[in-house]
Order: C-alpha cells, then sequence, then structure tokens
C-alpha cells in the first residue's frame, strides 16, 4: 500500500492528531457556555469561519473575537469546571455556580459577588474551597 504524503514528518501527524482531539473535546464541551459564547464558538469551531468574517457579522473588532474565541478554547481544555461537574456531589448549588462562573465563565470575584448576592469575601473563600476539594479529588 503507498503512502499519501511520504514527505510529512511523524511530528507534524502528531500534531495535526493532537489538534483534531483538542478541536473534538471543545465541540463536546461547548453545551457548557452561556448562548453568546456557545454561538461565537460553534460558529468558529462547527461552520468553519475564521475571525476575520466573524468580526463582520458581529461588527466587533477582529482581535476582541480572536481573544474571546482563545480565552474561551484554553476555558474549555483547562478542566477545572469539568472536575467540578464530575465531583458535583461533593460540592453544593452555590458552589457550582460560583465554580462555573469562576472557572468557565471567567468572573472576577467582584462580579461574582454581585451577580450572586455575595461578599467578596464570601466568593473568595468558597474559590478557596472548590481548589480545595479539587486537589483531594486528584
Amino acid at each position: 500500500m503507498k503512502t499519501i504524503h511520504s514527505n510529512i514528518s511523524h511530528k507534524n501527524i502528531d500534531n495535526k492528531n493532537k489538534n483534531r482531539a483538542q478541536i473534538d473535546l471543545l465541540r463536546s464541551r461547548l453545551y457548557l457556555l452561556d448562548k453568546d459564547d456557545k454561538l461565537l464558538m460553534t460558529v468558529y469551531l462547527e461552520n468553519g469561519n475564521n475571525t476575520f468574517q466573524i468580526s463582520r457579522l458581529t461588527g466587533l473588532s477582529r482581535k476582541s473575537i480572536a481573544r474571546r474565541i482563545n480565552v474561551l478554547t484554553m476555558r474549555l481544555l483547562d478542566g477545572r469546571y469539568i472536575n467540578c461537574l464530575r465531583n458535583r456531589r461533593k460540592f453544593n448549588k452555590h458552589q457550582m455556580a460560583v465554580a462555573k462562573d469562576y472557572f468557565l465563565t471567567g468572573l472576577s470575584i467582584k462580579k461574582i459577588a454581585l451577580k450572586r448576592n455575595r461578599s467578596r469575601y464570601h466568593v473568595t473563600e468558597t474559590i478557596k474551597k472548590i481548589k480545595n476539594i479539587l486537589k483531594e479529588c486528584e
């Protein structure tokens, strides 16, 4: 059997396989995102639109679209919120909401406190508890 593209190195093939695996992982985790972020990532991953096309559709700058896609990709691949979901029996409803806001959405402690009607101290302590629980689960 003849090989196609025999001049491609194994390193390039491994990188392509790794990228495919990451894209599949991103696609499988899109359901976790809020509606606007989910739409952005769907248009980018599923429809294959590039940042220039998305910026023309949304009216936002190309840099801000690229930055948002990069941040969302990093957070979805990070897996800390996924670990929270896997160990959800160890968290209460409030802790899960804070974990989503902090690890997935990327809200600041101040914004989480305003959104959840809690003090900054309470949110900070909740995040510390979440991180400690996640360390125990490793």
